[in-house]
């Protein structure tokens, strides 16, 4: 799947020895996402959750000049209306200094492509309400809002009683 983008940069599935630097680009995308110390994420869990025995996520990278500048980190969701698999996309980001080049709609397109390819019916994501440089792109290319839904969590503690509740 990998096509060379602009700037002879290239859009590739992520491989093994790709670890450190999508790590690089998910402690930037904390940075940007104003949670600086949020990252747990290893490169060795990494390795495992990418290129382990039995992968549950995927991710795409653009790599310009042996760095990876983008990342497009993603899981198959399903659908019971549809019975169908779609992509959830948990993170995409382009290093600030290489945004413009179009990276990150490369990066998203080729998540749609895995879509039609495989007849997948969504790709998913969600964005920060205050990213409004993020919502123009999304916009732009054609994504929609799904205002009704609002995404819950449980983690921690909570997470911990309700596993223990029954």
């Amino acid at each position: 799947m990998a096509r060379t983008l602009t700037d002879d940069a290239v859009l590739r599935a992520a491989r093994p020895g790709d670890e450190n630097g999508i790590l690089d680009c998910i402690a930037a995308l904390a940075v940007y996402e104003r949670e600086p110390d949020a990252v747990e994420n290893t490169a060795e869990a990494i390795a495992e959750t990418l290129f382990g025995a039995e992968p549950r996520a995927f991710a795409h990278v653009v790599e310009r000049d042996g760095v990876i500048v983008g990342i497009a980190i993603w899981f198959l969701t399903y659908s019971t209306w549809t019975g169908r698999h779609g992509i959830w996309l948990e993170d995409l980001f382009v290093d600030e200094d290489q945004r413009g080049r179009g990276y990150g709609k490369a990066l998203i397109a080729s998540l749609a492509e895995v879509c039609v390819e495989r007849g997948y019916s969504r790709l998913e994501w969600t964005v920060l309400d205050w990213n409004a440089p993020s919502i123009a792109f999304y916009r732009s290319i054609g994504a929609v809002p799904m205002s009704e839904w609002t995404t819950q969590r449980l983690v921690g503690a909570e997470l911990t009683a309700l596993a223990t509740a029954v």
